[in-house]
């Protein structure tokens, strides 16, 4: 998954100040008690990290 990607369906999802505001301040347990920016900071792939978020949000299969 590619970045834009990942941003793209955090979006559509979440809203864009949502997004970006739980980007930078929710703590996932998956990512190793990191942020989403922290994350994809610390090289974990987009892939994982929007799987994490996915798990953690309860974001339904069809928006996955």
């Amino acid at each position: 998954m590619r970045f834009s990607h990942f941003w793209q369906r955090m979006y559509e999802q979440f809203g864009e100040s949502y997004a970006d505001s739980l980007a930078q301040d929710y703590v996932i347990e998956r990512l190793g008690s990191r942020t989403v920016r922290q994350a994809l900071d610390d090289g974990i792939s987009a892939k994982e990290v929007w799987a994490a978020v996915c798990e953690t949000f309860g974001v339904p299969a069809a928006a996955r």
